[in-house]
């Protein structure tokens, strides 16, 4: 009736024992999901009830219940001891005028009551050909019946029989049968026998191979480099997975903003599925703004702009200037960081990438004042999914001034590094929840400077996660243990004889938090000026818990010393504890950690505050 007062009402749904069946009756209800903001008036909720009953009985026979049985009641809310009288079943044709009758306000309790019944289970499971698919019987192989994963004496669930013709579609295409199809499946009700009888009707085609690949959408990439980029050829088995891999390949370039492949039928001679790949580019150039700040180093702060396809073959050109030193207790005062970045994939063979930095730096540090000019190439190249290694020359001319002295110094090096990561992360700045990151490097080293010295530098760093749902304490990525460990070695020189810059130091975000930049160490008597060393360890450990849906905390204690002989685990040990609060946004979290010092130097400070994007380790 229109312009009816609207009729609030409650809902109750008597629990059938099985929970996830419980879940998808309450998920079906009409009643529960539109109580709240769509309260209607009595003849459309009448409406509103009947209607519920085919929802759950469509839920109750997704779960293989096929007879079951469903009672609505309906009375005023606080009449639960009322006669039986007093209650209207949901199925009564004088429901909309017993609803209209209820006194203005008064909220009526509506009570969903199902009975599963006895659960059907399948019957004859059958295969039959599609026309035109050639003759005889369908016969599975192994893989292809465990895909379809339907017997005859299997609870008749049916989201697990529309799932066998998917899953046994996807596996046909996945052994070459690119033109396989599995139509959704006929069945038979039995109730006499409680028994669902299906039927898949299956086509499986011909085995397929990859024919001919034709590339589009390309404007300033060049199409000669994608063809040699590509990990799919012609004459490769069909296969969708493979295919698939390809495809997020060539949109992990970072050049494309859509990678699509698609089938461009018909199969042509020898049964070969040629192939069409369409590339929409993305904007090529980009500006960024840059920034951070920690109480010992201060703020930095400055641009960026990259080209991700400079010479058409993917290569990315970065321009980067920071300022630096903006305030801070380890700084004395401006300095500035300019750099330049050309970075060339696939040089010489694929998942080899070439690494070119000229650089300018300017620092003052409490322990010493630098400028320099840096140029670096190096090649990195993937091992596998998990190991990478690189080989970088090295040459540095650098004005050092540390307690008075000043020294200009040559610096030549050739560092050799290898890295290991089963994380699973592909954005490095997203915070892990399990595995393993190492990472060891070995430059051998020759500073010209009255002569020749020549010198190592070993460094090694590790850190895993644990994820606390293991053990039950919570849900996954929810409660995370962080452990980091870092050792470091200078061998075939005394601390003296090799430049500042080149020492050994600890302390600050990335060996020890609660003591500023290069705080842990010996020092120049009667200041606070590092003087660095040939010898380097420090540990952390790390609580990481997140709250709610963005936010997140951490607990930490770091421990690390810094000696003067090339032995590690030598000087004095510095701990450090601290906590922090993480925001969590769709590029990673933002950290903000403060630290103190449980054993402060002289001249130390009491506190550290840390600013950044990601987390530590």
């Amino acid at each position: 009736m229109l312009g009816a007062d609207p009729q609030p009402y409650t809902t109750i749904v008597t629990p059938t024992g099985e929970a996830e069946l419980d879940a998808a009756i309450s998920a079906s209800s009409g009643l529960l999901s539109l109580q709240k903001t769509h309260v209607v008036g009595p003849f459309a909720l009448a409406g509103r009830i009947r209607n519920d009953y085919g929802r759950l009985r469509i839920a109750l026979e997704s779960y293989g219940y096929y007879a079951p049985t469903i009672r609505i009641s309906v009375r005023p809310r606080g009449d639960r001891n009322a006669p039986d009288a007093v209650a209207m079943d949901g199925t009564d044709p004088r429901l909309p005028e017993w609803l209209q009758a209820i006194p203005k306000g008064q909220v009526v309790q509506v009570t969903v009551t199902p009975t599963r019944g006895e659960i059907f289970r399948l019957g004859r499971v059958t295969l039959v050909r599609a026309a035109g698919d050639g003759t005889g019987p369908v016969v599975l192989n192994p893989a292809q019946s465990k895909a379809l994963g339907v017997a005859s004496g299997q609870p008749a669930v049916a989201s697990d029989v529309l799932a066998g013709a998917t899953n046994l579609q996807a596996e046909l295409k996945e052994e070459g049968h690119a033109l396989a199809r599995v139509d959704p499946p006929k069945a038979w009700l039995r109730p006499d026998t409680h028994t669902l009888d299906v039927e898949y009707t299956v086509r499986i085609g011909p085995v397929v191979t990859i024919g001919a690949i034709t590339l589009s959408g390309m404007r300033r990439t060049h199409p000669a480099y994608i063809a040699r980029r590509m990990t799919m050829h012609p004459d490769d088995l069909y296969q969708p997975s493979r295919i698939e891999s390809a495809r997020q390949d060539l949109a992990g370039l970072g050049v494309f903003s859509n990678v699509q492949v698609n089938d461009a039928p018909p199969l042509t001679a020898g049964n070969q599925m040629p192939l069409s790949l369409n590339f929409t580019e993305g904007k090529v150039r980009t500006v960024a703004v840059q920034g951070g700040y920690s109480t010992d180093l201060g703020g930095r702060a400055g641009v960026s702009w990259t080209h991700r396809n400079i010479f058409g073959n993917a290569e990315r050109l970065r321009l980067t200037a920071l300022v630096t030193g903006l305030g801070g207790s380890a700084q004395q005062g401006l300095g500035y960081d300019v750099y330049a970045d050309l970075m060339k994939p696939d040089f010489g063979s694929r998942d080899q990438n070439l690494s070119v930095r000229v650089e300018g730096i300017r620092q003052l540090l409490y322990s010493y004042r630098q400028t320099a000019l840096l140029v670096r190439a190096g090649v990195v190249r993937r091992l596998g999914r998990l190991w990478t290694v690189s080989f970088e020359g090295q040459a540095e001319q650098e004005q050092i001034e540390q307690m008075g002295q000043v020294n200009d110094y040559t610096i030549i090096s050739l560092p050799l590094g290898a890295t290991y990561d089963s994380t699973g992360l592909s954005n490095p700045i997203d915070p892990a929840t399990h595995g393993f990151r190492l990472a060891a490097s070995v430059t051998p080293s020759a500073s010209l400077l009255d002569g020749t010295s020549f010198f190592t530098i070993m460094q090694a760093n590790a850190s895993t996660y644990f994820d606390l749902t293991h053990l039950g304490l919570s849900r996954p990525g929810r409660s995370v243990i962080a452990v980091r460990g870092i050792v470091g070695s200078v061998q075939g020189a005394s601390t003296f004889d090799i430049p500042p810059d080149q020492r050994l130091y600890a302390g600050g975000s990335a060996t020890v938090r609660g003591f500023r930049y290069q705080g842990v160490g010996p020092q120049f008597p009667n200041s606070k000026y590092a003087i660095g060393g040939t010898s380097m360890d420090a540990a952390s450990l790390e609580f990481r818990q997140r709250l709610f849906r963005s936010f997140g905390g951490a607990l930490f204690a770091d421990a690390g010393q810094v000696g003067t002989g090339s032995r590690p685990f030598q000087g004095t040990l510095r701990v450090g504890v601290g906590a922090g609060v993480r925001y969590y946004t769709p590029i990673g979290p933002v950290r903000v950690d403060i630290a103190v010092p449980l054993n402060r130097p002289n001249r130390g400070d009491t506190w550290e505050l840390y600013l950044g994007l990601g987390e530590t380790f």
